[in-house]
């Protein structure tokens, strides 16, 4: 029996198939080899395209609230939006873009109508035509109010990978108030996300919480996020800054600026017990004349304070015990050599101020009496007049947590082996004493003010109350008492009253006001250029007011400084200006009236009896002998409403009632009461709007129009 394997034409086939799958074995494993060697570095290239590790996810940044938890920064979302082109066509919607080309090209130009339909158009071809993956649609960041506005557009609202409309999310930084404190709290730098000032830097750490952790997969041509640690937010701080003292003190700081061509303007406003600091205005007049914060001039200008260092002064001799205020000094004709150079008071062309008592010399700021009294008692021991200064808390540190802020510098007198003073002259102390030779930035002068107003008692200017989150409580900063007496009692009693003299009697009189008493000190020193002196290319002043206020019970201290160029320059009549007008603002805000105290004594009262209660009217009018148509029970009792009207030549009270208007017809309301024409009104189906209160003066509808479905009226009362 003959075999049907056919040996002569299988076998060769399967010879043939066994040397091709040989061959392809052989081709898998080289090219698993070059992919391993020579083509690795491409292949892992395409992976890393694939998923994305360690993708770091930003937390939203805290806000910044005021006092009484209002938004003064905020994070909030805004995108950058672009379309990918190649992402479009591979979805196969060409067909779709081109019929919906014009419609999207409109609608952006509805959105942002700057730029027209057919720039618009215009630039969306271009990219279409290149295949761009990341074209962007507009070059500017958005809301997202817009945002939503642009995703809604055709095309746009299909999903990323059908579209290839695609964006950024950035979280940027919002003031609601504008530039209201804004060098205090603070700046960011733009997309970086990066604190560049104020308070936004002293508490980025806080402020920034903790960006969280995700690695990405691409999957079918989109990616998935898988989150391996969540971001953190931050918190809320809480600042001591009040909105609404911000907002008085910036008005009155910018108008005097104006008034008076000043060049910087600076003020404070402290809380007298507790050291919060309620404003902080930084006002520098920029290029094109307008007045921006462009430094935190309150907290960094070393200046050389002027009189207002004269307080410190005589409360350094008084504090000793050297004199009292009854010690009486020579001025003179407003001119005294000291040590081979003149002082000068202000007002030494007019022959100056004479012989005066120690609170005089403050009174008129005085620089010639201030400066002998001080040369008389501590010429010998410059040293012991210094240290009174560095008690007194000026030059302490304050920790301000604003960038930019040093502490005050006053030299202290130092002496060689051989007991002669290295870095002092005979006449350092009596210009030291009058605010020269020093270098004390507003803050700090503020906080040694807020001490006298506090009976003594140095709290450190405090700028948050305490960090928030989720509505509770991370932490609270507290009062800091800085020094718990600065001097004597019976000193800060003294300088108490002076300071108060200064402003009812002396030359601060405009920083005062009648509703209340004030405290404080005037200061004009002229502004030193350096090696260039005081006087080059004109004379540049420096102009301030420090106090505070009620004076009989302080709660508020200020200090108001004005840099200007050129006379006039007067600290109490530019300064304390400034100081007047924010006192004033901020204690009208506490204001408590009593309902009766609104009253206008002019306006004319409305009579009870044309508020249309009835049993009123008829009890009163009883009980004055009058029985109008025989009572209200019968004439009246059938429910029709009755007003009044005085006539002018009798005096006498006139009731009617309204039968006189068909019931289709707008009726005349005029002299009625309010609830009298709204029932007369809208008995008639009409609907009534009111303006004002008492009687009715004018009606939108005039009487006798016939009466339609929805008609609306506005009564005008007075």
């Amino acid at each position: 029996m003959s075999s049907k394997f056919n040996d002569k034409n299988i076998i060769p086939r399967y010879s043939l198939l066994a040397v091709c799958l040989v061959v392809v074995g052989v081709f898998v494993i080289a090219k698993a080899l070059y992919t391993m060697t020579a083509g690795r570095d491409y292949w892992m290239q395409v992976a890393s395209r694939q998923k994305k590790d360690s993708v770091q996810v930003k937390p939203v940044r805290g806000n910044i609230l005021s006092c009484d938890g209002q938004l003064m920064a905020s994070s909030l979302p805004e995108f950058k939006i672009y379309m990918d082109f190649n992402a479009l066509k591979q979805a196969g919607n060409d067909s779709l873009w081109n019929v919906k080309l014009d419609s999207i090209a409109q609608g952006l130009n509805h959105i942002f109508p700057t730029c027209s339909a057919a720039d618009f158009k215009a630039h969306l071809q271009e990219g279409y035509k290149k295949v761009s993956k990341h074209w962007p649609i507009w070059d500017d960041r958005i809301d997202y109010s817009t945002f939503t506005e642009v995703k809604a557009l055709p095309v746009f609202n299909l999903p990323k990978f059908k579209s290839g409309f695609h964006w950024e999310e950035f979280n940027a930084r919002r003031r609601p108030f504008g530039s209201l404190a804004q060098r205090t709290v603070g700046d960011m730098f733009g997309a970086k996300d990066t604190a560049r000032c104020g308070l936004e830097l002293s508490y980025d750490s806080i402020l920034r919480g903790t960006n969280g952790i995700i690695h990405r997969r691409k999957v079918r041509s989109k990616y998935l996020d898988i989150t391996d640690t969540e971001p953190v937010d931050g918190a809320d701080i809480v600042t001591t800054i009040d909105v609404q003292m911000q907002d008085i003190a910036e008005r009155a700081v910018v108008d005097e600026l104006k008034q008076i061509d000043g060049r910087v303007g600076v003020a404070i406003v402290m809380d007298v017990k507790t050291g919060d600091i309620k404003a902080i205005v930084n006002m520098e007049k920029c290029f094109d004349g307008e007045y921006r914060e462009i430094r935190n001039h309150a907290v960094s200008d070393l200046m050389e304070p002027g009189s207002v260092f004269k307080t410190a002064s005589i409360l350094a001799v008084l504090n000793d015990g050297l004199c009292d205020t009854t010690e009486y000094v020579e001025t003179g004709g407003g001119v005294w050599n000291m040590y081979g150079r003149d002082m000068k008071d202000h007002n030494w062309r007019r022959g100056g101020y004479g012989g005066m008592y120690l609170p005089k010399t403050l009174l008129v700021s005085s620089n010639i009496g201030v400066s002998r009294i001080i040369d008389k008692y501590y010429h010998d021991q410059p040293e012991r007049f210094v240290q009174d200064i560095h008690n007194f808390g000026l030059t302490a540190n304050l920790h301000v947590p604003i960038p930019g802020y040093t502490p005050a510098r006053v030299r202290m007198p130092h002496k060689n082996k051989n007991g002669q003073y290295t870095n002092w002259a005979k006449t350092t102390l009596p210009w030291m004493s009058i605010g020269y030779e020093t270098q004390c930035p507003p803050i700090s002068i503020l906080t040694f003010y807020n001490a006298i107003a506090n009976n003594g008692c140095m709290v450190q200017p405090r700028f948050v109350k305490e960090i928030v989150k989720g509505g509770q409580v991370l932490e609270e900063f507290p009062t800091v008492v800085v020094k718990r007496q600065i001097a004597r009692p019976e000193a800060i009693k003294k300088i108490q009253t002076i300071l108060e003299h200064v402003v009812s009697q002396g030359l601060g009189k405009k920083a005062g006001s009648d509703k209340f008493l004030v405290a404080g000190k005037t200061g004009t020193a002229q502004m030193s250029k350096g090696a260039l002196g005081y006087k080059t290319g004109g004379t540049d002043y420096y102009l301030s007011f420090a106090g505070y206020f009620p004076a009989d019970q302080p709660r508020y201290s200020c200090i108001v400084c004005i840099q200007k160029h050129g006379l006039p320059a007067s600290g109490g009549g530019m300064s304390g200006v400034v100081f007047h007008n924010i006192a004033e603002g901020i204690m009208a805000q506490d204001l408590k009236l009593e309902a009766i105290d609104a009253r206008d004594s002019g306006a004319v009262l409305t009579p009870t009896v044309l508020s249309g209660d009835l049993h009123a009217a008829d009890y009163v009018l009883n009980i004055l002998g009058f029985n109008p148509l025989g009572g209200w029970g019968g004439a009246f009792a059938s429910g029709d409403p009755v007003w009044g009207i005085i006539d002018d030549k009798s005096g006498k009270l006139n009731l009617q009632r309204d039968n006189s208007t068909p019931g289709n017809l707008v009726p005349d309301v005029h002299n009625m009461g309010a609830r009298d024409a709204v029932f007369l009104m809208e008995k008639r189906g009409i609907k009534v709007k009111l303006d004002g209160c008492g009687r009715v003066l004018q009606q939108s509808i005039g009487a006798g129009e016939k009466v339609r479905p929805g008609m609306v009226c506005n009564l005008k009362l007075g």
